[in-house]
């Protein structure tokens, strides 16, 4: 998820990523894989992959006779998609590489997934199209980014914090994130792609107990690092207490929502 402009980690960064961002992400990979429709023997592409999150889901579908592929821009998030790499499944290659100049051949794929990186990428465009050009005809595609920022409490208390104590460009990143799904549907039109649909996904997430996850999964966001590059280690504390402060007491459990964008080559 950092082959972007708007989603650099720096330092042990990536690390923090695949620890406190994996409960978030783990029932939309779910999905998001299964409206992949992969089968034993596919080849699949993770787009903007992070630490691997979808990658891994990918393989255990397709099994020992498929081949799956990671591709981004931040190598930090590559060496530990390396290192969390299950050895039973297919090899999984990572490769350092933007969205929009891939390193594959023609038709190369069955199936590309994006797990929450697409809204990120500086030029969708030019994404898309050398997405289509690595999809085989009747390939897959399928995208998760986040929907409105309202239907998740756990952004909603990020976001207001943002505002109190991040600078511009925190805020700007973070806003980044939401109401990509319009723009993702019609680049993906304009790329070629057919049957282009999305529907929305809610899930009721338990998040670890948020005295330390909050500050850790700060630390692993690019608007957590900017807020301790700007006013440091403390500020963002701070920041911590304020998020806590606004969510209930009584739960770790919130909902999140993201649409889940699907198309056919």
């Amino acid at each position: 998820m950092a082959d972007v402009t708007g989603f650099h980690l720096k330092g042990s960064a990536p690390e923090r990523y695949e620890h406190y961002v994996a409960p978030l992400m783990a029932p939309f990979v779910t999905a998001l894989v299964d409206a992949a429709d992969l089968f034993p023997g596919a080849t699949v592409l993770d787009l903007a992959c992070g630490t691997g999150f979808a990658a891994r889901a990918a393989a255990a579908q397709a099994g020992p006779t498929g081949r799956v592929a990671g591709a981004d821009l931040n190598e930090g998030m590559l060496k530990i998609a390396v290192a969390c790499h299950p050895r039973l499944y297919p090899d999984i290659e990572f490769t350092p590489a933007p969205a929009d100049d891939l390193p594959y051949p023609d038709a190369a794929f069955d199936a590309v997934l994006c797990q929450q990186g697409a809204q990120f990428f500086p030029d969708l465009d030019a994404a898309l199209r050398e997405t289509a050009r690595v999809t085989r005809p009747d390939g897959r595609f399928a995208a998760t980014v986040w929907s409105d920022l309202d239907d998740s409490p756990y952004f909603v208390a990020q976001y207001r914090t943002l505002g109190r104590l991040g600078g511009p460009e925190a805020t700007e990143a973070f806003r980044s994130a939401f109401h990509a799904a319009d723009r993702l549907s019609a680049a993906l039109t304009r790329a070629g792609y057919r049957a282009v649909n999305r529907r929305e996904l809610t899930f009721a997430i338990t998040l670890p107990p948020l005295e330390d996850y909050i500050p850790g999964h700060l630390s692993a966001i690019p608007w957590g690092q900017e807020i301790t590059e700007t006013a440091g280690e403390q500020a963002l504390t701070e920041a911590a207490r304020t998020i806590r402060a606004q969510l209930p007491e009584d739960t770790t459990t919130f909902p999140f929502t993201a649409t889940l964008v699907t198309a056919t080559r």
